[in-house]
């Protein structure tokens, strides 16, 4: 393409595309990452969630035995 040296048009589906092979590369390793992180992330919220759910059960419990039920 013209003034953009990394773009190419296809010829079957005449789409322009990256012909930059590290540019891409960079990108599958950013895009990577980032889905690491949030499955990170997503792991520690149901984690936590857990241990709400465990601290309120813990909490019913002690209040049971301090009423005698």
């Amino acid at each position: 393409m013209e003034g953009h040296k990394d773009l190419a048009r296809d010829p079957e589906t005449n789409a322009i595309v990256n012909v930059n092979n590290l540019e891409y590369t960079q990108y599958l390793s950013r895009r990577d990452v980032k889905t690491e992180k949030n499955q990170k992330v997503q792991t520690m919220e149901e984690d936590l969630a857990n241990v709400k759910s465990e601290l309120n059960e813990i909490k019913s419990l002690l209040k049971e035995l301090l009423h005698g039920s």
